[in-house]
């Protein structure tokens, strides 16, 4: 399931952190205008290089706890920020699907590290 997790977040941070550095119009045209481009540009980047990092892990034979933590995290703050804009109306409600698929790798993420956590209690036992 890792893996799994780490494929999907991957590619779902990399699409969505490339679409404004590729195409700002459709991408205004759909999330609504903004009074700093640049600052989407920004976190586009952030956004991209975070998907890529876990593209990488998706790719490694070896697996470090650190993509599990930036995986719930980044997840989490993205969501929670998609939730508190959108319901007070400083960006459109589309965020709130965006909300959703964050919430759901919230989710995915806390099994994988609560699995991964009683795995090694039973094993030390």
């Amino acid at each position: 399931m890792r893996k799994a997790v780490l494929w999907f977040q991957g590619i779902f941070y990399a699409l969505t952190g490339i679409w404004p550095l590729v195409h700002m119009p459709s991408f205004l045209a759909v999330t609504g205008p903004k009074n700093e481009v640049w600052l989407v540009e920004v976190v586009g980047v952030l956004v991209l290089a975070v998907g890529a990092a876990f593209i990488t892990s998706a790719l490694s034979k070896t697996e470090e706890k650190s993509m599990e933590v930036l995986g719930l995290f980044s997840a989490l703050g993205l969501g929670a920020m998609d939730v508190r804009y959108a319901t007070h109306d400083v960006i459109r409600d589309v965020y709130l699907l965006d909300a959703a698929v964050e919430f759901l790798l919230v989710l995915a993420w806390a099994w994988i590290l609560f699995t991964q956590s009683r795995k090694q209690r039973t094993k030390t036992s």
